[in-house]
């Protein structure tokens, strides 16, 4: 089931749901790709009418961050949770792990996609790592012939929004991939160059605090995220002074 949070229609599901629906997705033999927007993302794509089509137009449309829940049940429309990104994508190589599917691993700086393929490899032996290449490229003709001779099931792509969504949403069904993730800096937090916050702070829905706290150069971007939750609010209360309205009538 869809709920449209501010223009994006996200799908409401438990990370559970998440998983098996994911796993379905792989199970099939065609190209998938899946989003996991934030509050940025909603804000980005209010100016980007492009990179909003490209994530209502995605196969499974995940709420990653603590502020699209909260916007949703402020608008009336609450969703059953968030699923963060690197959750769903963790449920992933798990699937994938246990049918010995390929991996390909795109974007971050040089070398970090190598490491991170390393890690995962160890972590999910039944994995078989076909590739990777970092974002730093400007040819993406060049790099989706790359990824395709590598023939991979399941590919993560890590080249932050709204440039690795559009890349997918372009390029994915050329991969022979059967499902592509868009998942921003996730790679560095496989390759052990990022620390996840602890997961008191993860159960609290503070991740972004925690980020703020280790990267405070992230401020002038975070101080903006409150908008989604006005904005949800304004969005609620023109949908009541309709209803009224329609009620007087």
């Amino acid at each position: 089931m869809k709920k449209e949070v501010l223009g994006i229609s996200f799908d409401d599901l438990t990370r559970e749901e998440a998983a098996q629906a994911g796993a379905a997705l792989l199970e099939e033999d065609r190209f998938h790709y899946v989003v996991t927007p934030n509050p940025e993302f909603i804000l980005a794509a209010e100016r980007d009418g492009e990179f909003r089509r490209v994530l209502n137009e995605a196969d499974l449309v995940l709420a990653d961050g603590i502020g699209v829940v909260y916007s949703a049940k402020i608008q009336g429309t609450p969703l059953k949770g968030r699923v963060p990104g690197i959750e769903f994508a963790a449920d992933m190589l798990a699937c994938l792990n246990e049918r010995g599917g390929r991996l390909y691993l795109l974007g971050a700086k040089p070398g970090v996609a190598e490491e991170a393929g390393r890690r995962l490899v160890e972590r999910y032996p039944g994995i078989i790592l076909c590739g990777t290449q970092d974002g730093y490229f400007r040819d993406e003709e060049a790099v989706l012939l790359k990824v395709a001779a590598a023939r991979p099931d399941l590919l993560f792509v890590c080249l932050g929004a709204p440039k690795q969504e559009k890349w997918m949403a372009r390029w994915g069904k050329h991969t022979g991939a059967r499902m592509a993730i868009g998942l921003g800096g996730v790679l560095d937090v496989f390759a052990g160059k990022v620390e996840r916050a602890p997961e008191t702070w993860q159960k609290l829905g503070l991740e972004w605090a925690y980020r703020l706290k280790k990267e405070p150069q992230r401020a002038g971007r975070m101080v903006r995220l409150p908008l989604v939750l006005v904005k949800a609010a304004g969005k609620r209360m023109k949908r009541r002074g309709r209803s009224a309205g329609g009620a007087a009538l």
